[in-house]
């Protein structure tokens, strides 16, 4: 139901940009906030970045705010992360997922951080950076 695509390897203080695009969801797809989630090998999912439905608001983790930027297009169904200046410790599979209830704007984006929040979630892409 949900497709990411765009991941790579890059070096680093490259940069990226990965889509997650949702072609079976034509008719509320604006009713869903988007997050994006990454996973190192032997390490938890974590919450990396979020949009609400309408895109008015947004949460960054603290370690990629100032590098990382996510928009959607709802025309298209697709939401994006721009990911500059990457570092190694961004290294992972990114996977996206969406949710009705999520808001980035209450409580300061926890709602962003938890998976069990998300019902539905895209395969991943492997973003890799390395020199």
């Amino acid at each position: 139901q949900l497709q990411a695509s765009g991941g790579g390897l890059v070096q680093p203080g490259g940069s990226l940009r990965v889509s997650c695009a949702a072609p079976g969801f034509t008719l509320d797809y604006n009713t869903y906030a988007i997050g994006w989630f990454r996973q190192a090998p032997g390490k938890e999912r974590e919450g990396v970045s979020c949009i609400s439905s309408g895109g008015l608001s947004t949460y960054h983790r603290d370690s990629v705010k100032g590098r990382f930027t996510i928009s959607r297009d709802n025309a298209k169904n697709t939401v994006y992360l721009q990911m500059n200046r990457l570092q190694p410790e961004d290294t992972g599979v990114y996977f996206c997922a969406m949710d009705q209830t999520v808001d980035p704007s209450w409580d300061g984006g926890t709602g962003c951080t938890i998976p069990m929040r998300f019902d539905f979630w895209g395969q991943g892409t492997q973003v890799t950076v390395s020199s």
